[in-house]
């Protein structure tokens, strides 16, 4: 993969969120539908391993999203962020927040 440079690193705005609320999809196996909050707004995300983790897992972590990137449709529902996981053999591993940090904190 292609080395990137310092500034196209600080155009990624990440940044904690909290899932709020998650909930399948009527006939996607493999993607489910959620809010996270960033502190000061909410937004509705798709978020991919639904055939990993059941909806009521995800509700309440604190994990970090790129919260500028540009916005989908997906499954006829918007995604206006991009919540970031490890991947192993393809199932997610969320990136999540252990300590106590405000909601939308942006991580440098």
């Amino acid at each position: 993969m292609p080395n990137i440079t310092y500034d196209d690193f600080a155009k990624l705005d990440l940044r904690t969120a909290k899932i709020v609320s998650v909930e399948k999809i009527p006939g996607k196996s493999r993607i489910i539908k959620g809010v996270i909050d960033l502190g000061d707004e909410k937004r509705e995300v798709v978020i991919g391993g639904a055939e990993y983790y059941q909806p009521e897992e995800l509700v309440g972590k604190t994990v970090v999203v790129i919260a500028n990137l540009e916005p989908r449709k997906i499954a006829g529902f918007g995604s206006n962020a991009m919540l970031l996981a490890a991947d192993v053999n393809d199932k997610p591993f969320w990136l999540t927040v252990q300590e106590d940090v405000p909601l939308g904190t942006k991580i440098k």
